[in-house]
């Protein structure tokens, strides 16, 4: 009887983590409104995913609020910069759309900015949690995420293929946006881990595993 009601069986931390879940995709939520934000929240999301869910070491509000002002003014530009090209691309397309109507052939055109556009998404994929896990300049931060798109490709179709079908659970049932931003990417942090540890030395891995043994024992 007393297994059962123990905290620390499977049961419990299995519901634990699933309110973890959704009290993380809530903040998330919350903290993506003002929209210039969302960047600094995709950052939060993916640092609080990796050191809380994953490896257990602190609290989500306290973590995720934590990495939301440490990275905010370098995610706020960035996200800015990206959410500026997008839309540009958008209007791009909008207007290409209308010259195809009208039978003007360069609006056959828009097929290269809904590529683009893709590309675009891919590359944010790895780009945001790139910044929560490694410190370097905006230039920088950009052209290796983009890197890391290209020399990892099977499992940026992966990454990819994963976001549609989490876009897909949300699309049909809308109640699923309250936990499916913390679900994706605590499934998409499995494989970009996997990537990112390769540019990591060894000591830093070695650092960072000791540490995550250290709070789960």
């Amino acid at each position: 009887m007393n297994r059962i009601f123990n905290l620390d069986n499977g049961f419990f931390r299995a519901l634990s983590k699933f309110v973890d879940c959704i009290y993380l995709s809530l903040i998330f939520l919350i903290s993506c409104i003002p929209l210039f934000t969302i960047g600094a929240a995709l950052t939060s999301l993916y640092y609080t995913v990796q050191k809380v869910l994953r490896n257990d070491r602190g609290y989500v509000g306290s973590e995720y609020w934590h990495a939301f002002k440490t990275n905010f003014k370098q995610a706020t530009v960035i996200w800015l910069i990206v959410a500026a090209v997008g839309i540009v691309m958008s209007l791009d397309i909008q207007i290409l759309d209308a010259m195809d109507e009208a039978g003007h052939a360069i609006g056959k055109t828009s097929i290269f900015f809904r590529v683009m556009m893709i590309l675009e998404v891919v590359w944010c994929i790895y780009l945001f949690p790139y910044m929560a896990r490694f410190v370097n300049t905006n230039k920088i931060m950009m052209k290796n995420a983009a890197f890391m798109a290209i020399l990892n490709l099977p499992r940026t179709l992966l990454l990819g293929l994963l976001l549609l079908v989490f876009g897909l659970i949300v699309y049909i049932f809308p109640i699923a946006i309250f936990i499916v931003p913390a679900l994706y990417t605590w499934a998409s942090n499995r494989i970009l881990e996997k990537i990112f540890r390769k540019y990591m030395s060894e000591e830093d891995k070695a650092a960072e595993d000791e540490m995550n043994r250290e709070y789960k024992n």
